[in-house]
């Protein structure tokens, strides 16, 4: 008898911030939730840093520049037990959805590149962050630990995600692929940046890495990345020179087979709307069959990764030793 293997439809959201406005990003997000949920889409993906946007500023200007805009970034940035998420995970909730969310997560007084994953329950699967922000992204972010490698069991498989240049990174990759990752979301921001002059954060180059990651792990790749528009360029008030290094445009989401190739619509670099692909994950059987890269063709006699996925925290907090004379009054308690 014929083993049947999930089959489901992801989508990779290729849309605008609202930048620096929180309330109209999650706006925003319910609606693209909801167009995906009409569309039948059962996996959503959004791109890295999607509420309150990506910080570009810091890529174009020296920071003394790109300070004028920390307070508000910092303000609506998202908190893990705010309303925001709550909206979004109710938005998965009612469209019976998986949904990666990218967003700029505020913990105290510090930033980090965060992804919430979120069940058809509405409720959140796990939350991450990126484990080093890349470049300039330093200037903004802290980085996350070793719990950010994960991958984690649900009805449409064994999901994982990573952001932007995290794809860059060999060993990383190869712990997502050690956990036999099946379904794996690729947050990038919008691909215009620097267009024409840094081949590296181009579209040919990133959209590549996430086809990379697809033939490498055998698994589905949902790669979705934003776009850049006029408005929001005029929120950062940029000078002529300054939108030539952050052309309009940028988006270039795409979704990935198990062999690498692509898959489903594609949209123009500046348009908006979901990139809607089915994903069958029995392909994956056909595609380890050939290489299956921590498995049979791995050779841990030779080369082996260690990875330590223990949490990072900067203060430990012990319970307060007990004075002599507390000790004194429990040991006369006992006696008693």
């Amino acid at each position: 008898m014929a083993i049947q293997h999930p089959k489901f439809l992801a989508a990779a959201a290729q849309h605008a911030s609202v930048l620096h406005d929180l309330p109209g990003c999650v706006e925003k997000a319910l609606a693209i939730i909801d167009e995906a949920g009409r569309e039948g889409v059962e996996l959503l993906a959004f791109p890295e840093a999607w509420a309150p946007g990506y910080p570009y500023w810091a890529w174009l200007g020296p920071p003394a520049w790109g300070m004028q805009f920390v307070q508000a970034y910092h303000d609506h940035s998202i908190v893990l037990d705010g309303p925001e998420l709550a909206q979004i995970g109710e938005a998965a909730r009612r469209n019976k959805m998986h949904v990666v969310f990218g967003f700029s997560e505020r913990d105290g007084g510090s930033l980090y590149l965060a992804q919430s994953l979120f069940g058809p329950d509405g409720n959140v699967i796990a939350h991450r962050r990126k484990l080093r922000p890349t470049h300039v992204e330093r200037s903004v972010y802290g980085e996350g630990d070793g719990t950010s490698l994960a991958v984690h069991d649900t009805a449409i498989g064994r999901l994982g995600a990573l952001c932007c240049w995290e794809h860059l990174q060999p060993l990383s990759k190869y712990a997502m692929y050690s956990m036999h990752e099946q379904v794996h979301v690729a947050s990038w921001p919008t691909l215009s940046l620097y267009e024409g002059k840094a081949y590296a954060l181009g579209p040919q180059a990133n959209m590549a890495a996430s086809q990379v990651y697809a033939l490498e792990g055998q698994n589905f790749v949902i790669a979705s990345t934003s776009v850049m528009t006029q408005e929001v360029r005029n929120v950062m008030s940029l000078s002529t020179d300054q939108e030539e290094l952050l052309a309009l445009g940028g988006g270039y989401s795409a979704i990935f087979g198990p062999d690498g190739q692509p898959l489903g619509n594609r949209l123009a670099p500046t348009e908006e709307g979901l990139v809607i692909a089915e994903i069958d994950l029995s392909l994956i059987t056909l595609a380890k069959a050939a290489a299956d890269p921590s498995g049979h063709y791995a050779r841990p006699d030779v080369t082996r990764l260690l990875l330590n996925q223990q949490p990072s925290r900067p203060v430990e907090q012990l319970e307060p030793a007990l004075s002599a004379v507390e000790t004194q009054s429990d040991d006369e308690t006992t006696r008693n």
